[in-house]
């Protein structure tokens, strides 16, 4: 089966506040990653119109989306799919069999799992916030650091990212990433390395600068 590439010369990705929208960071990056050149429509989510702006641009109300001309994809992971499937040349997966099925079920991971986390330890990247997790986020920390650790181990090689090169399992987890920055959590030697290559990411610190303009918007 041939991959299907995008009908519009540019594509739209439309997105949440930079600062607090964890889901919208996720595909975000790996559409920079394929190099492809994009529109961003960023809606805030924090105003009267919000709601309004959300339910005129999305099916479910809610952000991120891709839109490729009149198709619009929504869920961070099946865009994320979506652009794997769009740019192989980007690599968007591992390209080993048994290392990408490691990778899917990771991504999978994060994005049903870590409840106690999200809820105790939100996406904020302007802040910098003491809290002590409650032991099921704690537990949810120590899974995450476990898997990275496992990743790194079996599968980064000499590459800086959890299976050596960018994917989108790290995209999945780069808001994990800034919220052990924002609530200063201590990690691990290789955890700790891990969140240093995101952060110096060119592409992170982009997502960052935006999330520092939002106060002035």
């Amino acid at each position: 089966m041939h991959a299907v590439r995008p009908q519009s010369a540019e594509l739209e990705i439309v997105i949440g506040d930079m600062n607090l929208s964890s889901w919208s960071l996720r595909p975000w990056l790996a559409l920079r990653a394929t190099g492809y050149p994009f529109r961003q429509r960023k809606i805030r989510l924090d105003r009267a119109d919000s709601k309004a702006q959300l339910r005129a641009a999305s099916p479910t109300g809610k952000v991120p989306l891709l839109l490729d001309g009149e198709l619009v994809i929504w869920e961070s992971l099946a865009i994320c799919e979506a652009l794997a499937e769009w740019f192989p040349a980007a690599q968007l997966w591992p390209a080993d069999a048994g290392a990408r099925a490691f990778a899917r079920s990771a991504a999978y991971e994060m994005h049903g799992g870590f409840a106690d986390l999200r809820r105790e330890l939100p996406m904020n990247l302007r802040a910098r916030i003491v809290r002590e997790p409650s032991p099921a986020a704690r537990a949810d920390i120590e899974r995450i650091t476990g898997l990275w650790r496992e990743c790194r181990g079996r599968f980064g090689g000499a590459g800086e990212y959890l299976f050596g090169e960018f994917t989108i399992a790290d995209c999945m987890y780069a808001p994990v990433v800034t919220r052990f920055r924002t609530y200063g959590v201590a990690l691990d030697p290789v955890s700790q390395a891990y969140c240093a290559a995101m952060l110096a990411r060119p592409d992170m610190r982009a997502w960052y600068a935006g999330a520092a303009q939002e106060t002035d918007e």
